[in-house]
Parts: structure tokens; C-alpha cells; sequence
């Protein structure tokens, strides 16, 4: 899942221990649709066998695997009879995207002398000047709005300092090693988080973030108030992330277009040979839509059409929901709702038995429409981790479309580890969770129902 600071908003560093239960669902009514499509296991397993192969090697974001996948979705949208999206006449979509890769150790200096052994986490500019600050205490609330900030409190996790800078103009955050940065480290893959762009669209300056030695760190937090400096030394190449999309066209042009989509890409291969297979993040999806655009395109054509996508590069920025709502298929006015599927492959105990989470369920009028309709999802139990914001439903919910993620447990431990495999997935769990949603989409796309945001719910109010 993705989750979207400069680059990707250190998703992974964002994990943390549920605080919220969330209520049942709502009692399913009379008006909850009839479905006589049964979504079979071992379809759904099919999907993540393949996605999730030791073939595909974790379909790291721009990769060929990566793009083998989305061709392996594409073929699918063709064999269920899904036409390519409108104007075009693929069911892929090539995007291109500018990477950086680090080439050498940050380059540190305070009060003009270097410093060495800083690892890079997050790299949101070039070069980066400014006067130091140094933050002791324990609440990441009273942050400095300062150029460059030095975590010196001792019970403040690296994700609440990064979250606690965010809107106050710091343009470098440094951290003392511990066992929470290693952690950290370790969830990242052990590579920085370089500020990857859409090739379109280059980016302005973000937030940096460094670890020091603990030695290295408690010398340079004494020299508050004098100057420090970071350079990267940044290599750039253009790579190509894929998107597969297939449409189903409705019978009332002027009836607007439902979008269906998950992110293909995961982590890929790390440095050290370990493969990162990213069966629930998110194959799990990815069989989700294939499934759902399986049964939709069975039977009669619905009043609406609806789009199918399966977004690529996720896991580096967003990038392919990135390009599709800067250059959409059909205008953005015209998407009624989006529904993005991340994770679902494990029950959140958090949630009641069979159910899965809504991001930012309160901030629209379309979850309770389709709790009230069957499907089985319930409330985000995690609001503290802005799971809203993390996933490729923000791209379309900033440019106005209702749009939401739809997930299992949100917080499993095997996320973004060599653990996500098909093992420790819930086929059963997943099965009739695409099930549920059937017959609730088939009625958004069957009748004139338009959702909309709550007060203050749209991004941006």
C-alpha cells in the first residue's frame, strides 16, 4: 500500500498497533441487489499464483516483471470481453517516469566540518542548506518550523517525526540511529526514497530525511544554530512503469463511468537478492479486479460504464494512477465513483469477521450506500495512518472524484516482507469478499445513484 510523502510517503514506516474498533456493517436492507455470480477460489488463487510467482520476482515498480504482469491483466480484460479504454487502442498504457538512484554516501557538513556515516531515508532535494535545530523533547507536536530539524527525543518513532514535519517548511530531518531507524531501514528495503517523478511533470523540493550514528549524531546536535549542509549525488534515468486498463462500455453515454482499479507493482528484488513477492500488496487486488471485471462483464450491459485498471509504479509515487488522472480516458466529470482495492488478502481482527475497511469511509456518502447494499466493509480502524491519502484513490479523490481504497488488514505483519507470499494469504476470506461486492456495484452501475462528499470530506475543504 502505498502510502505518498515526496516520493511514496514512506509507507512503510507508517505500520502501526490499531486504537480503534470499528462498528459492524450496517444491517444488509431489502434493497441489497441479487447476484447469481459466484466467484470461485480457486480463480482468485490462479491470479496470485501467477502475480505473486517466484516468475514475476515481486514485479518491482518499471521493471519488465512488471510489466509482464500488467500484460498478463491486460489479456485478461480481453478475454472477458472488456474493450481498451476510450481513444485508445491498447489495453496498456506505457508511462514514462524519472528515477534517481544515489550514487555514494550524503555528503554532511555542520558548521563547515563533514560528517561521516549518514544513511539517506528519504531524499526530497539535491542539496540542502540551512541552520540546525535540535527538537529534545518527546511530543513531535512542538516541532520547530525550521529549515533543518535534529530529532533528539528519545521516544519519538521515526514516522511520527516525518509526520510531524510535514506543512512547517523543514527541509531536512535528521534522526539518531536506533533500533526504530533500522527498522525502518529494513521496511524501506534498504534503499533511500528518491523523488521519482512523472517525466510530464518534475517536482519541487521535498522533505530529506538522514540517519547519523549515534556518536556521529550526539557531536552535531551540540552545534545548534550553526550551519548545516547535505548534498546527493544523484543519478537520473528515465524508466517506464505500465498500466493495464480495460473498459466495458455502459448503454447510457450521459450515465457517467465507475472505476475499478488495484497497483500491479510491488517491491521487486532488494539489493541483497531477497525477492519481495507482494502477494497481498497487492496481487490481491490486482485478482479483486480481475474478478469483479470477470463477473460485471457476464450477462446484461449496465447503464454505466466501467473502467478497469490495473496502475503501475504505486510502490515509487503513484505514478501510473499519477498519468491516468492527469490524461484520464474519460473526463473526470464523468467518473462517478472509484474503487481501489489494496490488501485484501487477510482479515483485520480489528473488523468484524468477513469485513474489510474503507479509507475515509465518513468522508463520503459511498460506503454506507454499499454496506447498505451487501457489501462487507466497515469504517478505516486506523485513522491515524492516513490510509486515505497512501493509495492510487488519491490521486483521483484530489481531483474531485469520490474515491476510495478498499483493503483487509491494513496493518499485517507480513507487509512490505518476504513473508507476503500466497502462504499467508486468505483465499476463502478474499473470495467472499469480491463476492460481497457484486451485486452493490452491479446497482451503482445499474441505476442513476451518485455519491458525493460529506462537509469537509473532499481533499482540500
Amino acid at each position: 500500500m502505498k502510502r505518498i510523502f515526496a516520493a511514496a510517503l514512506l509507507c512503510t514506516a507508517l505500520a502501526a498497533p490499531a486504537i480503534a474498533q470499528t462498528a459492524a456493517p450496517a444491517r444488509v436492507t431489502s434493497a441489497a441487489p441479487a447476484t447469481d455470480w459466484t466467484v470461485k477460489p480457486e480463480w482468485i488463487s490462479a491470479h496470485v499464483r501467477f502475480l505473486a510467482g517466484p516468475e514475476l520476482q515481486g514485479r518491482g515498480s518499471a521493471t519488465r516483471d512488471e510489466a509482464i504482469a500488467a500484460a498478463y491483466v491486460a489479456a485478461r480484460f480481453q478475454g472477458y470481453g472488456l474493450q481498451p479504454a476510450p481513444g485508445t487502442d491498447s489495453y496498456v498504457q506505457k508511462v514514462k517516469v524519472i528515477r534517481p538512484r544515489l550514487d555514494g554516501e550524503p555528503a554532511v557538513t555542520v558548521a563547515g566540518k563533514a560528517i561521516k556515516g549518514a544513511t539517506l531515508i528519504l531524499g526530497g532535494a539535491d542539496r540542502v542548506a540551512g541552520t540546525a535545530a535540535v527538537h529534545a523533547g518527546d511530543d513531535a507536536a512542538t516541532f520547530p518550523a525550521e529549515d533543518i530539524v535534529f530529532v533528539a527525543g528519545a521516544k519519538i518513532s521515526p514516522s511520527a517525526a516525518i509526520r510531524a514535519t510535514r506543512g512547517k517548511g523543514t527541509k531536512l530531518l535528521v534522526l539518531r540511529a536506533s533500533e526504530a531507524t533500522a527498522k525502518l531501514w529494513e521496511q524501506i528495503g534498504k534503499q533511500p526514497r528518491l523523488t521519482s517523478y512523472l517525466a510530464s511533470q518534475p517536482p519541487k523540493d521535498g522533505l530529506s530525511v538522514i540517519v547519523l550514528p549515534a556518536a556521529a549524531f550526539d557531536k552535531a546536535a551540540k552545534s545548534a544554530g550553526k550551519p548545516v549542509a547535505m548534498q546527493l549525488n544523484l543519478i537520473r534515468e528515465e524508466v517506464e512503469t505500465t498500466n493495464a486498463i480495460g473498459y466495458l462500455p455502459g448503454t447510457d453515454p450521459k450515465a457517467g463511468v465507475i472505476l475499478l482499479a488495484a497497483h500491479v507493482d510491488h517491491l521487486g528484488v532488494q539489493p541483497d537478492g531477497t525477492v519481495m513477492y507482494g502477494a497481498n500488496d497487492d496481487a490481491s487486488g490486482v485478482a479483486a479486479v480481475l474478478e469483479l471485471a470477470h463477473a460485471l462483464s457476464s450477462g446484461k450491459r449496465h447503464k454505466r460504464g466501467i473502467l478497469f485498471a490495473a496502475f503501475g509504479a504505486e510502490e515509487m509515487g503513484g505514478f501510473g494512477s499519477r498519468a491516468f488522472a492527469a490524461a484520464p480516458p474519460v473526463p473526470l466529470g464523468d467518473i462517478v465513483a472509484n474503487l481501489a482495492f489494496e490488501m485484501i488478502g487477510a482479515q483485520d481482527p480489528k473488523l468484524p469477521a468477513g469485513t474489510m475497511m474503507m479509507t475515509g469511509f465518513e468522508r463520503s456518502t459511498l460506503g454506507p450506500a454499499l454496506v447498505e447494499r451487501g457489501a462487507l466493509v466497515a469504517k478505516d480502524p486506523y485513522p491515524e495512518q492516513n490510509f486515505f491519502a497512501r493509495s492510487d484513490n488519491y490521486q483521483l479523490a484530489l481531483r474531485g472524484v469520490v474515491a476510495h481504497t478498499i483493503s483487509g488488514w491494513a496493518v499485517t505483519p507480513t507487509y512490505h516482507s518476504p513473508q507476503d507470499t500466497i502462504a499467508n494469504l486468505d483465499i476463502p476470506f478474499m473470495t467472499r469478499a469480491v463476492q460481497s461486492l457484486i451485486g452493490p456495484v452491479r446497482w451503482l452501475a445499474d441505476g442513476d445513484y451518485r455519491p458525493d462528499w460529506t462537509p469537509g470530506g473532499k481533499p482540500g475543504e
